[in-house]
């Protein structure tokens, strides 16, 4: 891609290449996109060649013309007719032409078996000038037709409200959509969509997980009688192309996709949805760390559209831009039509037995909701069968030989897995330490409570959603339909099962374990945990049947969690926003992290120790105040994938003078010799402390 044209260029002529083709004659990304894309380099200290590839599919970067894919049509003639005389003794041809008729603006080639057509009969007419063949994309709208394919819900006082502010307001505006769960956050997008394409204009919608893409765009579709588009990285590379420029040709109304789609150029841009806003997925890990989430509300003011930002549980970002006054805030606090929230309850299950990592209380009280007729929803965030296998005489415990982690126990197939690295190796059949065959299993993953599930309810079926079942193609959506289908069953998964799904039949959610988030390294783990407790929570009672949440707990009387069972996430953000503040940490101040990663650990060492130094001079050299370093240490989990990784964390009180010192580092790490033995990246906001 040509970024600029200059007469005069730095760089030596002998590393000058010269370009072979102009593949396009207009840019390939408008105005706001160019100018989204710059600013995402500066901002997460990422090389701008290396930007503007993430936010361009596949085959551009290879060289394909940024053109639309045509699909091949057969189309009567003007003035043919089925009885024309041509063909009034060839029954195949008649009955083509009577096909034909029955498809005014043309029938696809692919579809021609599905209607008894061959492609020799086409051409026999096409000969006889009876038909013709025509190019369109398959995006392409005939003739205008209704907006709406069916009404739209009546909206309640409060979505009203909220709507009446969106689809007043012109230009750049961000509103924070806070609803509880199942208070019709859904049907505000909807609402506020219909709006933004009777203003002729389309929609971006971003959803956090490509698990959620089929019911999104079910919905989108049996609402609107537009064009849907998905993006995300299920698609191969032409799917994902043609997608990318109906969206930027305008034929695409509605674009929906995971994070990389908000760098989808649109012709008409009219409004932005991030959905689920505090999730973690918008966050890229690896190679440019953006968080689509921020880059929504900053394209949104460039492009002067609006931008909904929603969630049952904001992040803490979104409610610190509240309290500042640059989000708007739109409350939903009742659930929609008749449902209630859900009655919660903390278990403490200290010194009860435990099977399957269920109380028998619980198990209980799961058979008195089976036996309703109702359906239950186990969630525990762990796959496998149980967390590690040990030594019954000895302790020893299954560990990575790659990483600083135990191995997880399989059952299907029997193995032991690592959930870092993705190595595995059979399962021992005895200690390697002491030769004990004593080896068990201990805790229990969603494999182990499947198995106890299946044993303690022979006559209901058993559901597992995680990672390891929905590897197949439509695996999610069938067993989604299974659970829509209304018939009482057990469902027991992971976070998969927390987000954006509408189960009007689930009467009780258990939470086997919430208590890793209230202890956890990360200053964000009791966010989080809280996050997941209200998300998946929320799944129960959302139609006329009234929903009980059990928490499974060892800290029944901790002050957060108490907070979570009288169902109160404000007042638990209150509480932790107030503690973030004391300790200096984000979103009171700012963050990023120099993460390193070698074969040996003298590599990671030196070249950190070397950062370090190099950091404190520029900050001395440059008079920049209210930047602290911390550290090098070594990460939380310092190996991973045989290789050893540490981080050096910079805190700044302003968000000027950390970018001032990170642009510096940047320039200065690029030409140090071990910066070439290691692999190192800054890490602008991160998420994850791991």
């Amino acid at each position: 891609m040509i970024a600029a044209i200059a007469d005069h260029s730095d760089v030596p002529a002998g590393k000058l290449r010269q370009a072979s083709e102009l593949l396009d004659q207009t840019p390939l990304l408008p105005d706001s996109l160019w100018q989204l894309c710059r600013w995402t380099a500066s901002y997460y200290q990422h090389g701008l060649g290396d930007t503007l590839s993430s936010a361009l599919p596949v085959l551009l970067r290879q060289g394909e013309p940024a053109m639309a894919r045509q699909q091949m049509l057969w189309q009567l003639m003007p003035g043919a007719y089925p009885a024309h005389p041509a063909v009034s003794r060839a029954p195949k041809q008649k009955q083509a032409l009577q096909t034909l008729a029955m498809h005014p603006h043309g029938l696809s080639h692919a579809l021609i078996s599905q209607w008894g057509l061959t492609r020799d009969v086409l051409e026999a007419l096409e000969r006889k000038g009876l038909v013709r063949r025509i190019s369109q994309s398959p995006h392409h709208v005939h003739e205008p037709r209704p907006l709406h394919r069916e009404p739209a819900l009546q909206a309640n006082p409060e979505q009203q409200a909220a709507l009446d502010r969106i689809t007043a307001a012109e230009g750049f505006n961000c509103w924070l959509l806070e609803g509880v769960t199942g208070s019709g956050k859904t049907e505000v997008y909807l609402q506020a969509i219909a709006h933004c394409l009777e203003r002729q204009r389309q929609a971006l919608v971003l959803i956090p997980e490509i698990g959620l893409t089929p019911q999104t765009m079910e919905r989108f579709r049996r609402r609107f009688n537009v064009p849907v588009v998905i993006l995300h990285s299920g698609l191969n590379d032409r799917e994902r192309l043609d997608a990318w420029i109906a969206a930027r040709d305008g034929e695409a109304a509605i674009v929906v996709g995971t994070r990389s789609a908000i760098f989808t150029p649109l012709a008409r841009p009219g409004l932005i949805i991030v959905d689920e806003e505090h999730d973690l997925s918008y966050k890229q890990q690896e190679g440019l760390r953006y968080n689509a989430r921020d880059l929504a509300v900053y394209r949104a003011s460039l492009e002067q559209t609006g931008v909904i930002l929603g969630s049952a549980t904001p992040s803490f970002e979104s409610l610190y831009n509240v309290q500042r006054n640059r989000y708007q805030l739109l409350r939903l606090t009742q659930r929609a039509g008749n449902a209630r929230p859900p009655r919660f309850q903390a278990l403490d299950i200290r010194s009860r037995p435990l099977e399957g990592g269920m109380s028998r209380p619980l198990i209980k009280l799961m058979g008195d909701h089976l036996q309703q007729g109702n359906q239950v929803l186990v969630f525990i965030n762990r796959r496998g069968f149980a967390p590690t296998l040990m030594c019954h005489d000895c302790g020893w415990m299954a560990e990575c030989r790659r990483c600083d982690a135990r191995m997880t126990l399989h059952q299907s197939p029997p193995q032991l897995n690592c959930h870092h690295c993705g190595s595995q190796r059979p399962v021992e059949r005895c200690c390697p330490k002491c030769q004990s065959e004593e080896l068990r299993p201990i805790g229990a993953g969603t494999e182990r409570t499947e198995e106890q599930l299946i044993a303690s309810f022979p006559d209901f079926p058993v559901l597992r959603i995680d990672r390891d079942t929905m590897g197949r193609k439509r695996a999610m959506q069938d067993m989604l339909e299974r659970i829509h289908s209304g018939e009482p069953c057990l469902l027991v998964g992971t976070q998969m099962l927390a987000k954006g799904h509408h189960f009007p039949d689930v009467t009780l959610v258990a939470i086997l374990d919430a208590d890793g988030g209230l202890f956890s390294a990360d200053f964000r783990g009791p966010e989080r945990m809280a996050q997941q407790v209200i998300q998946v929570a929320g799944r129960a009672g959302r139609a006329d049947k009234p929903g009980q949440v059990i928490i499974q707990t060892h800290m029944a009387e901790h002050p957060l969690l108490l907070d979570l069972v009288e169902h109160d996430y404000s007042r638990f953000a209150s509480r932790e926003l107030a503690a973030r503040q004391a300790a200096g940490l984000p979103p009171y101040s700012f963050m990023a992290l120099l993460r390193a990663e070698a074969n040996a650990v003298t590599q990671t060492d030196e070249f950190l120790d070397n950062a370090c130094d190099i950091a404190e001079q520029l900050l001395a050299t440059h008079r920049i105040s209210g930047v602290e370093l911390l550290g090098p240490v070594p990460s939380p989990m310092e190996r991973r994938a045989g290789r050893y990784r540490a981080q050096l964390l910079v805190l700044g009180r302003q968000r000027s003078s950390l970018h001032q010192l990170l642009h510096l580092l940047l320039v200065a790490l690029e030409q140090q010799p071990q910066a070439r033995r290691v692999r190192w990246s800054i890490d602008v906001d991160p998420m994850d402390m791991f």
